[in-house]
């Protein structure tokens, strides 16, 4: 049941929301005398939001700010503690928001029809590479790590179109990584680039690319070791959405 709230119901469905974090721990007898309306007209309120009753929208409540993440163990005095709390959050849920359904399936087609997986990757994430290395042989799909970068620009120029590179980049500016691209363009061998960086030199040479969030922030403003954790969340998922597709049947 869909439609036009009357200005009774207008006028409690703004109460609702300015008072939304108390709502969750009232009954509809309490939320009727607190907002001075009758109980029908909470329940015509919720079954027009598309609810099917006030207890319905009470447990959408709870779970939408049960992923909330509690702060309360933190002392008020540490605020560079919970700044960092919410920088790795933001980093989180803003990496989930821009991850492209489409692109992963695109991905995990490549994946499966590619004779060889080829990941070529440098300093911090080598790292996530790795560890995406070593879940594909456990899946029996043949995958290389490749970090030198000597090695990573001759190995560029022998690969097979039966071939799939997945380069890992924070900033997708790393020059030997842009180089294997190059060949990698010009070979016509399908590529797949994970980053945070949707306007690097690499996003245009690659295939395939999956952007991630950054923060700005840095507690190391002096060295170049930024957070490598929007990487990490992005080949997880890859990874967990290629098991899913490809191996379900054989688990």
């Amino acid at each position: 049941m869909n439609g036009k709230l009357s200005d009774t119901e207008i006028f409690l469905w703004n109460y609702i929301q300015n008072n939304i974090t108390e709502i969750p721990n009232l009954s509809i007898i309490k939320l009727s005398e607190l907002a001075n309306v009758s109980t029908s007209t909470i329940v015509r309120t919720m079954k027009k939001k598309g609810y099917e009753g006030f207890t319905d929208f009470k447990y959408y409540l709870k779970d939408e700010h049960s992923t909330n993440i509690n702060l309360s163990n933190v002392e008020k005095n540490d605020s560079e503690i919970k700044k960092s709390i919410l920088k790795n959050e933001e980093e989180v849920i803003k990496t989930l928001n821009m991850l492209n359904t489409g692109v992963i399936e695109d991905a995990i087609q490549k994946i499966k029809n590619a004779k060889r997986i080829i990941i070529f990757a440098r300093a911090f994430s080598e790292l996530i590479a790795e560890e995406m290395k070593i879940k594909f042989q456990l899946i029996n799909k043949y995958c290389e790590l490749h970090t030198d970068p000597n090695i990573i620009k001759i190995m560029s120029k022998h690969l097979k179109k039966t071939d799939m590179v997945i380069f890992v980049s924070l900033n997708g500016e790393t020059k030997e990584l842009i180089s294997a691209a190059k060949n990698c363009y010009e070979k016509e061998i399908g590529t797949l680039l994970i980053t945070t960086n949707e306007e690097s030199s690499l996003v245009n040479l690659c295939e395939l690319s999956l952007v991630g969030f950054k923060s700005e922030i840095s507690f190391f403003p002096e060295y170049e070791v930024r957070s490598r954790l929007p990487l990490s969340i992005i080949s997880r998922i890859l990874l967990d959405a290629y098991v899913i597709r490809n191996t379900k049947n054989n688990i």
